[in-house]
């Protein structure tokens, strides 16, 4: 078994290749779904001698088969949103305490401690359903702050806008996390000048809007709220971990985590030119699901290890991770 503690104390990167081809190894062993998948392109761990070597698990399969790596009884179920009708993803975990301190210790590296911030949510789209991940990392960032005035706010704008002036006013650092659409309505509605608030937003109209390109969503949101920048959250459901931008879409991974970029023509090839391509994720914090997992994302990764997500394979469903077109 791997120990969750090397996991999120990686400091080199030796450490995270040594880490990953144990995980690989573990989830070839213990994951009936992924080794299936392994299989089928002959690839056994004795093959694997670098990173990109590994097979990357098409997100899909989270919509069809239960993507497991433990024994262990499933605590909690995280679904993806989708249209009316539409066949979503399931992330079944065994662990919380995987997500929780993957979450909390990611926050932590780019933004350090949760309990100098107010946090403020608002995620209409997502508290409209059961099962967001995203929900469950920001109810624990709002308890875990420790700040009266921490707290969701559905479509209570009036009480939110006051309580951001208010906020303002005594130089309370803030962060106002929130999906694009409701993110719009504020701006759209109240005058900021905010400058001890962080703007924080995870992506997608959910159809409750025209699409915008990232560029002109972050101009509107900056010009809205008096900010400089806007910061993003780059997660998913099938994943434990997430990648945060300070602004430009310009998204840095925790040391945990990485992104590769494979080849639009040959998907099974992982490229190192910096060209745009599919983006794959290790997420070694999914231990006990699946590390290795080829997203529908369209991305490009710079020679500083830091990416950008430029938009989304044809004929993939719209869901709520951060999908905007450059």
């Amino acid at each position: 078994m791997i120990e969750t503690d090397n996991i999120f104390n990686i400091s080199s990167d030796k450490e995270f290749k040594d880490l990953t081809l144990k995980v690989f190894k573990f989830q070839f062993e213990n994951n009936l779904i992924y080794r299936s998948f392994c299989d089928l392109l002959y690839k056994h761990p004795s093959d694997i001698k670098a990173i990109e070597d590994i097979p990357f698990l098409p997100i899909q399969f989270f919509k069809s088969h239960n993507v497991l790596s433990s024994k262990d009884s499933i605590k909690k179920t995280f679904t993806s949103s989708g249209t009316t009708g539409s066949v979503t993803s399931k992330h079944y975990v065994t662990d919380l305490s995987v997500y929780e301190e993957s979450f909390q210790k990611g926050f932590q590296h780019f933004y350090n401690n949760i309990e100098d911030y107010v946090v403020l949510a608002l995620l209409p789209s997502y508290l409209e359903r059961d099962g967001s991940s995203l929900i469950y990392m920001v109810d624990d960032m709002i308890k875990s702050s420790k700040h009266t005035e921490s707290g969701f706010y559905l479509d209570n704008l009036d009480e939110l806008a006051s309580t951001l002036k208010v906020l303002e006013a005594k130089g309370q650092q803030t962060l106002l996390i929130g999906v694009s659409f409701a993110l719009l309505d504020l701006v759209e509605n109240y005058d900021f000048d905010l400058q001890n608030t962080i703007i924080m937003e995870t992506g997608g109209m959910k159809g409750r809007r025209k699409e915008m390109i990232r560029t002109e969503l972050h101009n509107t949101l900056k010009k809205g709220f008096g900010v400089t920048n806007i910061h993003s959250e780059y997660g998913m459901t099938e994943l434990m971990s997430q990648a945060y931008s300070k602004g430009n879409g310009i998204f840095k991974c925790p040391p945990w985590l990485k992104i590769l970029i494979r080849d639009t023509e040959d998907a099974l090839s992982v490229t190192t030119n910096q060209t745009s391509g599919g983006i794959n994720i290790i997420d070694l914090a999914n231990i006990n699901s699946c590390a290795f997992i080829a997203t529908q994302d369209l991305g490009k990764v710079h020679v500083d290890n830091t990416f950008e997500v430029i938009g989304r394979f044809n004929n993939s469903d719209i869901r709520g991770c951060n999908l905007m077109v450059l």
